[in-house]
């Protein structure tokens, strides 16, 4: 879960910022956005599955009018 990675690229950021440790600071930027990308794609997933589970209901709305 991207969640979780952006969570700890913060974590790594602030002990960077307290240790004036600039790779780590840049590892930690680097894992926040891509537990943000991570993040984003799995609520993109899962809006479109509830997009074709909404999809599945009209289309059996539909066949059953026409039954």
């Amino acid at each position: 879960m991207g969640v979780m990675e952006e969570l700890k690229g913060k974590g790594k950021q602030v002990v960077a910022d307290v240790t004036d440790n600039e790779s780590l600071k840049a590892e930690g930027e680097a894992q926040r956005s891509k537990g943000a990308e991570e993040r984003q794609e799995t609520e993109a997933r899962a809006k479109a599955q509830a997009h074709e589970k909404k999809a599945d209901v009209h289309e059996e709305k539909q066949q059953a009018a026409e039954a």
